[in-house]
């Protein structure tokens, strides 16, 4: 079979535009990231029932992105392409979800609002995945991903940072009064605007390349029409996964166990150790969740930064050895936020947390992306996101459990579980094989003409 069609370089201007729409997903998941807990918290649930509320997040992800991503590999039209309806619309309903989850007046309303928050995000964010494949050659892949993590870095410092920036710039109230401050609510509000006119910047200013071969991505198309036979071709996707995927699902396996237990459990953690509180109706814990917010704005400025810096190292010494590295220094920031009681002090493992975060959104993707078939490239990155979202389902499980009967609610274990866990990812990076387009395509004709991506506008 003749091998897929070679992609011309684009220039830093294109990749800049399509990588865009990033910098206000992850606004969109720094606020849920940082205030979500709070926000349960705040309206009365307890600390061993928020890994169960969260359980959202990865089950919306679970069941929507493969099935976006099976549908957007479907998908051509003249002037959306294959990839931007799905941003567009997915913005819209993540801006919505944005304005309302600050706005609810019960724990249930707050879990509800989270379920659609989080599987308009996924809309969104799960093509962008499969774009840079698209796109770009496998030379500008790992340059595409890690342009992708600095936008995620970016967006996600000043996500987390709204809120303390509404009560100790703008001096907006964070006072509690039984409802979410208004500190939280004018800081949802503007992520909804930056996410909405981040996505739009992407969608608008960016073409796509037509399938390679029309005629035959027509005929694939209509003789896998209807439910049943789309139902099979997804089976037969899961079966044929290819081998480097299957090996990166137990480095994800680990890694996002580890980042799960950050997000639901720093806010209380910190409340316990530096702020000596548990009621979430007090100051203190709410001076705790505005400063978990500028904790986690550090870590994702590291990975901004980090992000120009890792296609040298990659180039330097190989993909999978610098993913263990970044892995490794992650797992001992997590484990050393134990031995942390003053806040200033608490930056510093955040470093380390940034650092793994940053080759996370761009090492695994840039190893799976040569490894796909191109015209499967938007399912297979949707079924990449269950090696994600499973081990976040039974983090969302286990760990209640487990803090709350062996560690009696001191939310700070969760970090050393987490710095395990990260360890152990760091180590499977050693069982993978990272290859660079070794695939075929499963349909062709005998017409192959290379395609020329229009100019951005």
């Amino acid at each position: 079979m003749p091998p897929p069609v070679q992609r011309p370089h684009l220039r830093f201007g294109q990749i800049w535009n399509m990588s865009v729409g990033f910098f206000g997903i992850q606004i969109g998941f720094a606020l849920q990231n940082a205030n979500a807990s709070r926000i349960f918290q705040t309206l009365g649930a307890s600390v061993d029932h928020i890994p169960i509320l969260w359980i959202a997040a990865p089950v919306t992800g679970l069941v929507v992105q493969p099935i976006i991503g099976y549908l957007s590999d479907r998908t051509w039209h003249r002037f959306w392409g294959r990839r931007r309806p799905y941003f567009f619309v997915g913005s819209l309903l993540a801006a919505l979800a944005l304005v309302l989850m600050p706005n609810s007046r019960a724990v249930w309303q707050a879990a509800v609002m989270l379920w659609l928050m989080d599987a308009s995000i996924n809309i969104t964010m799960e093509p962008f995945r499969a774009f840079v494949g698209d796109q770009l050659p496998s030379s500008q892949r790992t340059l595409g991903f890690a342009m992708q993590t600095f936008f995620i870095g970016l967006g996600a410092v000043l996500g987390s940072q709204f809120p303390y920036l509404m009560t100790h710039v703008l001096h907006v109230s964070n006072a509690v009064h039984h409802h979410i401050p208004l500190s939280v609510k004018y800081a949802f509000y503007l992520g909804a605007a930056c996410f909405f006119a981040a996505v739009s910047w992407t969608v608008f200013t960016t073409r796509e390349y037509p399938p390679d071969d029309m005629e035959a991505w027509k005929t694939h198309k209509q003789q896998t029409r209807g439910l049943f036979v789309s139902l099979r071709e997804i089976g037969k996707g899961f079966v044929q996964m290819p081998r480097t995927m299957l090996q990166l699902a137990v480095v994800q396996f680990f890694t996002w166990i580890a980042f799960f237990a950050l997000w639901i459990y720093t806010t209380s953690a910190v409340a316990q150790q530096v702020y000596h509180t548990t009621d979430a109706q007090s100051q203190a814990f709410q001076d705790a969740g505005d400063w978990v917010g500028v904790l986690f704005s550090v870590y994702n400025g590291v990975s901004a930064f980090m992000a120009f810096l890792l296609p040298w190292i990659a180039r330097t010494v190989k993909r999978t050895y610098t993913h263990l590295i970044c892995l490794f220094i992650g797992s001992a920031g997590l484990i050393s936020i134990y031995f942390m009681h003053q806040q200033w002090l608490l930056i510093w493992p955040m470093l380390a947390i940034g650092l793994a975060w940053a080759s996370t959104l761009t090492m695994p993707y840039a190893i799976l992306a040569g490894a796909l078939p191109p015209e499967k490239m938007g399912f297979y990155m949707g079924v990449f996101n269950f090696f994600i979202v499973i081990p976040q389902i039974l983090a969302a499980v286990l760990l209640g459990f487990l803090i709350r009967f062996f560690f009696h609610n001191e939310s700070i274990y969760a970090m050393l579980i987490g710095g395990g866990c990260m360890l152990i990812a760091a180590l499977m990076n050693l069982i993978v094989s990272d290859r660079d387009d070794q695939v075929s395509k499963p349909f062709s004709s005998s017409k192959k003409k290379k395609t020329v991506l229009p100019e951005t506008s």
